[in-house]
C-alpha cells in the first residue's frame, strides 16, 4: 500500500511513527512541511522536516518532543555571550550540526529536496521524507503588540516560539507560497498514491501552509483515492499547540467539525473525532465527508498505531462506498 502523509511537527511526526508500527510494510511518502523554516545564525533551520526525521530515525528528545536527544547548549550560551541572538530559539549543539549540513548544501547549489533526502540517509526514517516545496515559503502571522499597540508582521516562529501565541493572531500567511512550485516527487507521489492521509497537525500553519503551494491542493482532490483526516481539535481545544489562535485568524471555530468543514468535502472524503466530540459526526457527515468517533490521544506509540489503523479502515470504508 502507498500512503501520502501531510505532516507537521510533533502531532505529524509522533502519528507517523504509529502509522509505520500499524502498517509496516507500506510504502510511505511524507510531505513535510517547510512553512516554518526560518534563518537563524546564518543557517537554514527547518524545523518540522527536523522533528520528523528525528523522530522515525531514533533522535528525537522525546520528552519535548523536538530537538536532540541527550542534547547540549554550549555554542547558543557562547554566542549569547557574544551578544548574538535570538537567544529565545533553542538550538543545541548536536541540532546545530544538522543546520550546518544543510546550509552548506544548500550554498553548493543542492535543492532542498536533495538535502533532505541526502540528511535522511544518516537516520534512516523508514519513509521517504519530502519538503513540500524547494522553493523558500515562510509562514508569517500578523499581530498588534500590547506594549506599543503597533501592528506587526512576525515570522511565525517568533510568534509561537518568543510570545508563545499570548496575543491574537490576525492574519496568516504563508509568504511566498503563490511563487512556490511543489518539490520534485510529491505531486508523483500523490498521484500513485493508495490512501492519502492527514494527520493531526495543525490545519492552517502546517497543512495548510503544505495545501498552500500550488497544485497540491488540486492534485490531492484530483488523485481519486481516499483521503481521510485525524482532528487537532479535541473537546473545542488542540490537543497541543495554538491552533485554536490560528484557526480563529482565518475565521474557524476551534472544534472538530469546523476544522473538517474548513478542508471541505472537495478535499476530505472522511474524517476522525474524537469519542468526546461523538456529535460532530452528523454536522461533519452533512458536509459531505464520512466522520467517525474514535479515541484520539496519541498518549503512547500504541495509541497512536490504534488511531492509525482507525484512520486506513475509514479510507476502505469510503473506498469500498
Amino acid at each position: 500500500m502507498r500512503i501520502v502523509v501531510l505532516a507537521g511537527g510533533i502531532g505529524g511526526a509522533r502519528f507517523l511513527r504509529g502509522l509505520q508500527q500499524a502498517s509496516p510494510d507500506a510504502d510511505i511518502t511524507v510531505i513535510g512541511n517547510t512553512g516554518d523554516d526560518i534563518h537563524l545564525f546564518g543557517l537554514k533551520v527547518c524545523p518540522d522536516l527536523d522533528t520528523v526525521m528525528y523522530t522515525l530515525g531514533g533522535g528525537i528528545n522525546e520528552e519535548q518532543g523536538w530537538g536532540r536527544t541527550d542534547e547540549t547548549f554550549h555554542l547558543k550560551e557562547e554566542l549569547a555571550a557574544y551578544g548574538v541572538g535570538p537567544e529565545w530559539f533553542g538550538l543545541g549543539d548536536r541540532d546545530f550540526a544538522t543546520h550546518i549540513v544543510r546550509t552548506q548544501m544548500l550554498s553548493a547549489g543542492f535543492p532542498l529536496s536533495a538535502v533532505t533526502e541526502a540528511l535522511c540517509d544518516r537516520w534512516k526514517p523508514g519513509v521517504r521524507l519530502i519538503p513540500m516545496s524547494d522553493d523558500r515559503v515562510e509562514t508569517h502571522v500578523a499581530v498588534t503588540l500590547p506594549d506599543s499597540g503597533e501592528r506587526k508582521v512576525i515570522h511565525f516562529q517568533e510568534y509561537w516560539v518568543r510570545l508563545r501565541a499570548s496575543v491574537p493572531a490576525e492574519a496568516v500567511v504563508p509568504v511566498g507560497a503563490e511563487q512556490s512550485k511543489p518539490a520534485p516527487g510529491v505531486l508523483e507521489a500523490i498521484a500513485e498514491a493508495d490512501v492519502i492521509l492527514f494527520p493531526p497537525s495543525n490545519p492552517v500553519v502546517s497543512v495548510g501552509s503544505i495545501l498552500a503551494v500550488p497544485g497540491i491542493r488540486e492534485a490531492i482532490a484530483e488523485a481519486g483515492v481516499p483521503v481521510v483526516g485525524l482532528s487537532p481539535i479535541v473537546g473545542d481545544a488542540p490537543v497541543r499547540g495554538m491552533a485554536d489562535k490560528v484557526l480563529a485568524a482565518v475565521g474557524v471555530e476551534s472544534s472538530a467539525a469546523a476544522v473538517a468543514e474548513h478542508y471541505g468535502s472537495g478535499l476530505l472524503d472522511g474524517w476522525l473525532v474524537d469519542t468526546v466530540d461523538a456529535s460532530a459526526v452528523e454536522r461533519v457527515e452533512a458536509a459531505g465527508i464520512r466522520c467517525r468517533a474514535v479515541p484520539l490521544m496519541m498518549s503512547d506509540l500504541d495509541a497512536a498505531a490504534r488511531m492509525a489503523a482507525e484512520a486506513l479502515t475509514l479510507a476502505e470504508e469510503v473506498r469500498g462506498a
